[in-house]
């Protein structure tokens, strides 16, 4: 398989309503490493959709601890060991990662105490190791180098921008953050910047359909990027490929990708792919995104 990356989750915000997209979660295959970035609801069922054997799972990054990118880390996880992963996983993440994992397995004790001495399965808490990340580098084994660059998502400290590398080959995810000029230095010539995006036109509607009035704007304001300011890190990153990802809002029906298009070409001329679930952008200068969402 050619190095891809999955957008198996492609909205911000963990609200599901009918029809619509699932919270963050991506699949990147670099180097040959299945990597997942965050692990929102449904990333289980997306790594399966995209043909990913879950018994093979072997790395997890988690860019912070907001619920639409780590709920289902623990089920993803409980899931492949159910599928026979009998091999060591590790999960990359924020101060706090290694909390939500203990916690987990405290709250699934019951069930992996049985099948344990049930059904001959190695101890599922052995398997995972944790590694929890600051700013600066997180890892480098096999050819595969990732490093972190701490962004603006308050109230949020421990939230992280990642970068990919292996080869000449580089993907950088912005994480969730408010527009960050630092981050444009984070994800200079990168093949691909998976950065976060919002439609001004949407907040008002979205933050009347959720009904937390002014707080929410003034957390959405503070906290996340408008589609023009993610094409502006874009462009003085000087990237081969931008996708807008974590949409804000994603499940509107009256706003289109041509809306999302719009936007982000006031500041970014270069190759775009908009999100939706299951997307696949094949790694390379030479391809663009298989099926819709790609100018």
């Amino acid at each position: 398989m050619p190095d891809r990356l999955v957008l198996l989750g492609s909205k911000g915000g963990p609200a599901l309503r009918p029809g619509g997209p699932w919270p963050s979660s991506s699949l990147l295959e670099i180097g040959g490493r299945a990597i997942v970035v965050d692990c929102g609801l449904g990333v289980t069922r997306g790594l399966v959709d995209a043909g990913i054997s879950l018994k093979a799972l072997d790395l997890i990054f988690i860019t912070h601890l907001h619920s639409d990118h780590v709920l289902e880390l623990g089920p993803l996880i409980h899931t492949a060991w159910m599928a026979g992963l009998a091999t060591p996983v590790t999960v990359f993440g924020p101060p706090g990662v290694g909390h939500y994992w203990r916690r987990f397995c405290q709250a699934m004790e019951f069930d992996i105490e049985i099948r344990i001495v049930d059904e001959g399965r190695p101890d599922i808490r052995e398997l995972v190791s944790i590694d929890e990340f600051d700013e600066g580098h997180v890892v480098e084994q096999r050819g595969l180098k990732v490093t972190a660059l701490r962004v603006d998502h308050p109230p949020v400290t421990d939230c992280f921008a990642l970068r990919f590398e292996h080869g000449a080959k580089s993907v950088v995810f912005s994480a969730d953050t408010a527009f960050f000029p630092p981050l444009a230095d984070f994800a200079e010539s990168a093949d691909i910047l998976v950065h976060e995006a919002m439609l001004e036109e949407g907040i008002e509607r979205l933050v009347a359909r959720t009904g937390n009035g002014a707080r929410l704007r003034e957390h959405l304001l503070a906290s996340h990027s408008f589609a023009e300011e993610a094409g502006r890190i874009a462009s003085d990153a000087g990237v081969k490929r931008l996708v807008l990802n974590h949409l804000i809002p994603a499940d509107d029906v009256g706003i289109g990708e041509e809306d999302w298009v719009a936007a982000v070409r006031k500041t970014w001329a270069g190759d775009l792919t908009i999100a939706r679930d299951g997307l696949v952008v094949e790694l390379s200068s030479e391809k663009a995104a298989q099926g819709e969402g790609t100018t």
